[in-house]
C-alpha cells in the first residue's frame, strides 16, 4: 500500500506488518512514528504549520506542563523554521493545537503512573488529551513526529491516535562508573529518552573502578573512589529534576555486596579483608565485598542509604547483588564461623542474609529492592523487583515464585547486537507460559549501556538509533514485529533523536576528522558503513581495554547495526527477487567497485594517518568479497549454477571474512553469503 497519507489507514493492535513502504508516492505519517501507538488512523489532508500556530490549555495546567510545551516550540521551530507566539490563547478552543490535561499526576512518579493519551488532528485544529501531564509529555513527542513538508510547506498530518503503553517499567542503565560521563551527556540522553517514551533513567553509581556521587556523611566515598569524577549532591538534584520535567523516574544503583572496591578505598573496615584497596583499572569480576556479619556493616550502609534517599526520590532502589566473587568469604575464618553458626551451607544463602537486612534498612527509608537476578531467594519479599540479565526463563521464574521482574537480558548494548537481533526480545513473548496474574508481574524491560568502552564521545552514538528499536518493543503492542518496516521508522527516528539533541550523528564524525587529522573522512564514512565494532567480549578477547585505554580507534568509532549491513542485503534481496533484473545487479556492481575504491582511498589516507591502518585487515577482506561478488553476479546474469567447487572456496572465503579483523568485523558479510549460496542454487532459484 503506498500514498497512505492520501487515504484513510486504520491501525489496530496486529495490523503493523500492513505498514506501507516508503518510497514512491507522498510521504508516509506512519513512517515517521516510534513507538508506533497501540491504534492510529491516518487521513488524507493537513494542518498547516505557519505563523499563525498557537497552543492553547484546556483545564489543568502547571509550570511542568509549560515547559514541556515550550521545549515542543522550540523543537518545531528549529525544524520548520518558523518563529512561533510563546504564549497561551486564553481562549484554547481558538488554538491550533490544545493541551487538555485532567490533572497533574503523581507528585513522585510510579509505575502506577497514567501515560494515555489521545490525539486527534483535522484540518483546523490538534486536540491532544492526557489524564496527566506525563501522558501529555507523550502526546506531545508524537505531534512532533507527524510534522512533515512538502514545495507548499510544513504541516502535520490528520490522525486520530489512542495510545498507552504496553509495559510500565520500560528504562535504560547508563553506567557512568567504569568510565565518567558529565551531567550534559546525561542530559542529552535524557532527552533523546523522552523522545522515544523511555520512562526510567537506571543510574549506576557505583563500581570498582569507581563511587560516582558525593557523600556528605562519608566524603572519601568521593575523595578517594572517584578520581575527582563525581556528582554533587546539586548535580544529582538537577538531573533527577531534569528528568521528572521529561516524564522519566531516576532509580539509583549502589552496588553491594560485591563490585565494592571503590566503597573499600574509602572504608576497608566495612570490607570481608584487611586493606588497603585501590581503585581498579580492568574490567570484571574483583574479590572486595561487604562483610555481612558485622553490624557496624549495616549501620554504615543505613546511614548512607538514609542520606542519599533524600536524593532520589523515586520508590525503587537498585543494591546491584550481582556477581559477588566470594573469595573473601571463603578465606575469612569469623565469616564462616558465622554461616556455621547461622546454618548457611552456601554463599548464596549469607548473600540473601545480607539482602534482607538491606531490604529492612531500605524499608525504613521508604524505598523498595530491586536487584539483578542472583538476589532471587524465597527469603525476600514478594514486592522486590528481580532485573533478569540471565533471560527470559530467570525472568519467568521469578514471576511464577511472585517477584516482579524487568527484563535485560537481550539488550545489552555493549554486545554490539543489530536493532533487529533486540527489537526480536520481548519482555513477555507468545507461548511464555506464564498465567495472566504471573504476567503481570512482569514490569517490562531495561537496555543496559556498560561503560567498559564507553566515553562522553562515542555513548551516543553506542545508544542510538538501536535503543529507539528496544523503546518501541516495550511501548507498543507485542503484534508491532516488522522488521522491515521498523527499520524504515528508525531511520526517521534518527534524524528525530538528533533533533532531540541526541549526537550519535555527528559525535562519529568528530572522532574521525581527530583521528586522520584532516576534515575530508568521506572515505572513512564509507568505511563505517561496512564495518561494525567487536563485541565487549571479543574486544576484550583479541585487546584488552581498561579504564585508562584511550579509546579514539577505528573500533571505538564504528557503528554497531553498520548501515551497510542492511543496504547491501537489501540489494541482494532486489536481484533474487521476483523480478530480477539489470538495475539491481548495476547497484551490486557499483557497490563492489566501490569497496575496491575505497582502499586505495584507505591506502592513500593511510600515510599521513597511521591509525587508518588499523582497517587493513577487514579492507583486504572485503576486496576479497567483492571480488567473489562480481563471480557471482556473472554466474547469476548468465542462469548458470557456479560450480561446486567454486561456491565450496567461496563460501569458505566468506566464512574467514565473518571472522574479526582487528577490532572490526564486516557487517556485509550476511549479504554476501546469501548471494554466493544463490548463484551455487540456480536450479532451486
Amino acid at each position: 500500500m503506498r500514498g497512505v497519507g492520501w487515504l484513510a489507514f486504520v491501525l489496530l493492535i496486529g495490523g503493523v506488518n500492513s505498514l506501507p513502504a516508503q518510497e514512491g508516492g507522498p510521504s508516509v505519517p506512519l513512517a515517521r512514528l516510534m513507538p508506533m501507538p497501540a491504534a492510529v488512523k491516518v487521513e488524507s489532508g493537513r494542518l498547516g504549520l505557519d505563523k499563525s500556530f498557537r497552543v492553547g490549555i484546556a483545564n489543568y495546567r502547571d509550570a511542568r506542563l509549560e515547559r514541556a510545551i515550550r521545549r515542543m516550540l522550540v523543537r518545531l521551530e528549529a525544524q520548520t523554521g518558523t518563529a512561533f507566539a510563546r504564549d497561551y490563547l486564553k481562549d484554547a478552543a481558538q488554538a491550533t493545537l490544545v493541551v487538555e490535561v485532567r490533572g497533574a499526576g503523581e507528585a513522585v512518579q510510579s509505575i502506577a503512573e497514567d501515560e494515555s493519551y489521545s490525539l486527534k488532528i483535522n484540518s483546523r485544529q490538534a486536540v491532544l488529551e492526557a489524564n496527566t501531564v506525563v501522558g501529555a509529555l507523550r502526546g506531545l513527542e508524537t505531534l512532533l513526529q507527524l510534522v512533515e513538508s512538502d514545495p507548499d510547506g510544513y504541516y502535520i498530518s490528520l490522525a486520530d491516535i489512542e495510545d498507552k503503553p504496553r509495559f510500565a517499567w520500560r528504562g535504560l542503565l547508563i553506567d557512568v562508573c567504569r568510565h565518567w560521563e558529565p551531567v550534559e551527556v546525561i542530559k542529552r540522553n535524557l532527552d533523546a529518552m523522552a523522545a522515544v517514551k523511555l520512562n526510567v533513567l537506571h543510574w549506576h553509581l557505583s563500581e570498582d573502578q569507581g563511587f560516582r556521587v558525593e557523600s556528605k556523611s562519608f566524603p572519601k566515598l568521593q575523595e578517594l573512589g572517584s578520581d575527582g569524577h563525581y556528582y554533587t549532591q546539586e548535580q544529582v538534584r538537577e538531573v533527577v529534576a531534569y528528568a521528572r520535567d521529561r516524564g522519566i523516574r531516576v532509580v539509583p544503583e549502589f552496588d553491594m555486596p560485591g563490585h565494592a572496591t571503590s566503597w573499600m578505598v574509602a572504608y576497608p573496615q566495612y570490607a570481608s579483608a584487611p586493606g588497603p584497596y585501590e581503585i581498579i583499572r580492568e574490567f570484571g569480576v574483583f574479590p572486595a565485598t561487604f562483610d555481612p556479619t558485622r553490624e557496624a556493616t549495616f549501620k554504615f550502609i543505613d546511614r548512607f542509604i538514609g542520606k542519599m534517599a533524600k536524593l532520589f526520590p523515586d520508590a525503587y532502589w537498585h543494591i546491584g547483588g550481582d556477581e559477588v566473587m566470594g573469595k573473601q568469604w571463603n578465606e575469612n575464618p569469623k565469616i564462616q564461623e558465622f554461616k556455621k553458626r547461622r546454618g548457611f551451607k552456601t554463599n548464596e544463602e549469607l548473600q540473601a542474609y545480607f539482602n534482607q537486612r538491606l531490604n529492612r534498612i531500605l524499608r525504613k527509608h521508604g524505598k523498595k529492592m530491586v536487584g539483578w537476578d542472583e538476589i532471587l531467594h524465597p527469603d525476600l519479599p514478594k514486592d522486590v523487583v528481580v532485573q533478569s540479565w540471565r533471560g527470559q526463563e530467570s525472568l519467568g521464574k521469578g514471576a511464577k515464585q511472585g517477584y516482579y521482574g524487568i527484563l535485560s537480558a537481550g539488550y545489552y548494548l555493549d554486545g554490539m547486537q543489530t536493532s533487529a537481533a533486540m527489537y526480536a526480545v520481548d519482555p513477555l513473548p507468545a507461548g511464555n507460559g506464564l498465567s495472566p496474574e504471573e504476567a503481570a508481574r512482569v514490569l517490562g524491560g531495561e537496555i543496559c549501556m556498560w561503560g567498559e568502552l564507553i566515553t562522553p564521545e562515542n555513548i551516543d552514538s553506542r545508544l542510538w538509533p538501536r535503543t529507539a528499536a528496544i523503546a518501541e518493543r516495550l511501548w507498543s503492542p507485542r503484534e508491532v514485529n516488522n522488521v522491515g518496516e521498523m527499520y524504515r521508522r528508525l531511520d526517521a527516528t534518527s534524524l528525530f533523536l538528533e533533533q532531540a539533541g541526541a549526537k550519535h550523528i555527528a559525535g562519529p564524525d568528530r572522532m574521525l576528522r581527530q583521528l586522520a587529522e584532516t576534515d575530508d573522512i568521506e572515505p572513512l564514512r564509507e568505511l563505517l558503513r561496512l564495518v561494525e565494532p567487536l563485541s565487549l567480549g571479543q574486544r576484550q578477547s583479541a585487546s584488552r581495554a581498561n579504564q585508562l585505554t584511550p579509546l579514539t580507534e577505528l573500533a571505538d568509532i564504528a557503528l554497531p547495526d553498520a548501515p551497510g549491513r542492511h543496504e547491501v542485503m537489501q540489494m541482494v534481496d532486489e536481484l533474487l527477487g521476483d523480478a530480477p533484473g539489470n538495475a539491481a545487479r548495476a547497484k551490486l556492481e557499483t557497490e563492489f567497485r566501490r569497496w575496491r575504491e575505497l582502499r586505495e582511498q584507505l591506502d592513500a589516507m593511510a600515510k599521513d594517518a597511521p591509525r587508518v591502518r588499523a582497517a587493513d585487515a577487514a579492507m583486504v577482506a572485503l576486496v576479497d568479497l567483492a571480488a567473489a561478488g562480481d563471480e557471482a553476479l556473472a554466474y547469476l546474469a548468465r542462469g548458470e549454477k557456479a560450480p561446486k567447487e567454486w561456491l565450496d572456496a567461496k563460501l569458505a572465503l566468506v566464512q574467514q571474512a565473518g571472522r574479526p579483523k582487528g577490532l572490526l568485523r564486516l557487517a556485509v558479510v550476511p549479504a554476501m553469503r546469501r548471494l554466493i549460496e544463490a548463484a551455487g542454487e540456480m536450479s532451486r532459484l
